[in-house]
């Protein structure tokens, strides 16, 4: 007679959601989220709030700058090639970007993962990816959400958001506001798509070409599925660097959804106008390809895409020679690609390509 005994599934989890599943998988990833916790954070992970205190010298003047985003599109490719290390390093470093704009510096982030069924090591990876980036940003990954919800979301597919605080002092706050006629555009380039654009770029290769994420991207030895996971950059440390050696920046822009025409417009005051010489930096062989290949509208690519800068800088002219040695110093590319205009009548800031 046999005496052992059968677990029988709980009713949850023949719901589709395993509770112990996905708490196993979450102590598994302890030390490496306990890994990022700097010297603000307060207690450790798993209680229902995360605390950290505000960075010491902070005064009464320090202001909390506060983001949130989510990965997009770029996910089905992540999922496509099993590899999703990748992805939480772009939330991460998407959202500093997106403070950065401001001056702030990073303080903690939190994140969450839906899905309609928690995949351990899946989820791993996520966090293993945001935890680096976290570490390389110098803030704390202070907790996160995640969600089993079948029937919300597609089989074997997940979503990934993330939420950043960071700190500015009110003298030190970026708002393009003392942005002037004749100060000079910077580009910093990116590392490819960055995370945007990636319902054009699937359609094309995937869609219009019927290519395979582990095809090459003709011209170059990469895969299309490396070339499109590249991981968003950030921009933290060469802008930290012109901060900590005082040159005046007037205004930044992250170049996200919505490409050149859309993102430094939101930093422009009234009746100025930015122009960008196209011809100033070699935008890289994917969006060449994807121009090209998929038939897509030349400024169309513009607003889309990131081309190639993922930054933008705009500063006094005088400012130049300055960050010039900053950046030799570092060994942080640049390009200058533009200039702020007066803008008549003084209507609503735009941009414009004088080439």
């Amino acid at each position: 007679m046999n005496n052992e005994k059968t677990e029988t599934p709980s009713a949850y989890a023949q719901a589709g959601v395993n509770i112990d599943n996905k708490m196993s998988a979450l102590k598994a990833v302890k030390t490496l989220v306990s890994a990022t916790k700097t010297v603000n954070v307060v207690g450790g992970i798993g209680s229902f709030g995360g605390l950290c205190r505000l960075p010491q010298g902070s005064s009464k003047d320090t202001l909390l700058v506060s983001s949130t985003d989510g990965v997009g599109t770029k996910l089905k490719v992540a999922m496509m090639m099993k590899k999703h290390d990748t992805v939480g390093q772009d939330i991460v470093n998407h959202c500093v970007n997106d403070i950065l704009v401001q001056g702030a510096k990073p303080l903690f982030f939190m994140d969450y993962v839906g899905t309609s069924k928690f995949d351990g090591p899946i989820f791993q990876q996520i966090v293993a990816g945001l935890c680096k980036a976290c570490k390389e940003n110098n803030m704390a990954l202070l907790g996160g959400e995640t969600a089993e919800m079948p029937g919300l979301y597609p089989v074997n597919e997940y979503d990934l958001v993330g939420t950043i605080v960071g700190t500015v002092s009110k003298k030190q706050l970026i708002t393009g506001q003392s942005i002037r006629a004749g100060d000079v555009v910077i580009g910093l380039p990116s590392n490819g798509l960055q995370t945007n654009g990636y319902s054009l770029a699937r359609k094309v290769f995937f869609d219009q070409l019927q290519m395979s994420p582990f095809d090459k991207l003709p011209g170059t030895d990469q895969t299309v599925g490396d070339a499109l996971l590249a991981v968003h950059k950030s921009f933290l440390k060469p802008v930290q660097r012109l901060i900590d050696n005082k040159i005046k920046i007037n205004g930044m822009a992250h170049i996200t959804g919505g490409g050149f025409p859309d993102n430094i417009p939101r930093v422009l005051p009234k009746a100025t106008m930015c122009e960008i010489d196209r011809t100033s930096w070699n935008v890289p062989h994917i969006f060449k390809f994807i121009e090209k290949a998929g038939k897509v509208n030349h400024d169309e690519m513009y607003r889309v895409f990131n081309m190639g800068i993922g930054f933008v800088l705009i500063m006094p002219k005088s400012q130049l020679a300055r960050m010039k040695t900053v950046f030799k110093n570092i060994r942080q590319p640049w390009h200058q690609i533009g200039v702020i205009r007066v803008r008549k009548p003084a209507t609503a800031p735009q941009v414009y390509f004088s080439k």
